[in-house]
C-alpha cells in the first residue's frame, strides 16, 4: 500500500503534500502498513521511553512523574520544569551537570526539551556508581545501556543498530520502522518498561504538551502510549499493537492526521488528530492539514 498523503490547504488550494510511511506490529508480525515498513530512520526523541527503562530498573525511588519527564520532549512550562527539578533532586545532581545545551530565554540547560532524559541518565549513573562526566558520549556505560535496551526491545543484535549523535548530544539509534513498532509493542512488557508506560499514561501532558500529537493520542486512546521524534517520527503502542510513522520529508506537522488515518484503518478512531488547523499570526483559521484520503 502507498504511503499516507497529508495535504496542507489554504483557501482551498493545496500548498504542500507530505508522504508518511506507517507500520503496525502485533505479536511480532506486521498487521498493517502504508509505504515502506523497512524504511530505516533514527528514532531521535521517540527513543526516550526506552532510554528511561534502565533508570527505572536501577532506581525504585523514581515515581511516575520522574519517569514521565525522563521520557519527555517538554516545552519548559512550569509543571514540566518542576518535574525536571524534582528528578534532579532525587539523582542527586545540579543543573550544570546536564550535558544538553541551553535553551529558552534566558537560556538554561533545564529548559532544553531533553533535560528530563538527561536527568534520567544521571540517575542511572548515580545508581551504579559510574562517573557522570561524559555520560552522553558513545562508549560511556550509560550509552552502552541505551544501546542494549534498544536491542532488547527491538529484538535485534546491538551491532546491527546504526548510531549517530542526537540534537542534545547523546547517542541516537536507527532502526527500520517495523522494528520501532515492534519495540514499542513490547515496551510495557519489559522489566521496568511497565513503570515507564504507566508513568506516560499518568502524565501525558508532561510528555510534550496539549497541542502535540503524542500527548493528544495518549489522552484520546485509553491505555496507549506515544512519543514523537525529530524529523517527522511518531511511535505509539496500545492494545497489543505497536505503530511507527515517518514523514518522508522530515516534517512533523502531518503526523497527527496520518496517525488518525492509519489507526482508523485499524479500528481506532482518533478524531482529535484528523485535522490540524492552520492559523495566522492573529490566531485566525486560514487553512488546515488533513489526510488526502
Amino acid at each position: 500500500m502507498d504511503p499516507i498523503v497529508v495535504e496542507a490547504r489554504r483557501g482551498g488550494v493545496v500548498e504542500a503534500r507530505h508522504r508518511v510511511h506507517a507500520v503496525a506490529v502485533e505479536n511480532g508480525a506486521v498487521v498493517a502498513e502504508a509505504g515502506d515498513a523497512a524504511l530505516v530512520a533514527f528514532m531521535r526523541s521517540s527513543s526516550k521511553p526506552l532510554q528511561a527503562i534502565p533508570a527505572a530498573r536501577a532506581r525504585t525511588d523514581l515515581d511516575d512523574r520522574d519517569l514521565a519527564i525522563a521520557s519527555a520532549s517538554h516545552l519548559a512550562d512550569d509543571a514540566q520544569l518542576a518535574a525536571v527539578r524534582a528528578l534532579l533532586g532525587k539523582v542527586p545532581a545540579q543543573e550544570d551537570e546536564l550535558e544538553c545545551g541551553p535553551e529558552g530565554h534566558p537560556p538554561s540547560r533545564l529548559k532544553h526539551n531533553c533535560s528530563g532524559k538527561h536527568a534520567g541518565m544521571l540517575a542511572l549513573c548515580r545508581a551504579h556508581g559510574w562517573r557522570s562526566e561524559g555520560y552522553r558520549l558513545e562508549g560511556h556505560r550509560a550509552q552502552r545501556e541505551m544501546l542494549a535496551i534498544h536491542a532488547e526491545a527491538a529484538e535485534v543484535k546491538e551491532d546491527e543498530i546504526p548510531t549517530g549523535v542526537d540534537g542534545c548530544g547523546v547517542v541516537t539509534f536507527a532502526l527500520p520502522l517495523e522494528r520501532m513498532a515492534h519495540a514499542f509493542s513490547r515496551l510495557a512488557g519489559l522489566e521496568g518498561g511497565d513503570r515507564v508506560a504507566a508513568a506516560m499514561r499518568a502524565h501525558p501532558d508532561l510528555i510534550r504538551g496539549p497541542k502535540a500529537s503524542d500527548t493528544i493520542l495518549m489522552k484520546s486512546l485509553l491505555g496507549w502510549i506515544a512519543k514523537g521524534g525529530a524529523e517527522g517520527l511518531l511511535c505509539a503502542a496500545g492494545d497489543g499493537l505497536g505503530i511507527a510513522l515517518k514523514a518522508e520529508d522530515g516534517s512533523g506537522r502531518g503526523l497527527g492526521p496520518a496517525a488518525a488515518t492509519f489507526l482508523g484503518r485499524l479500528g481506532r478512531a482518533l478524531p482529535e488528530l484528523e485535522v490540524v488547523p492552520i492559523e495566522n499570526s492573529r490566531g485566525e483559521p486560514v487553512g488546515e492539514i488533513r489526510s488526502a484520503g
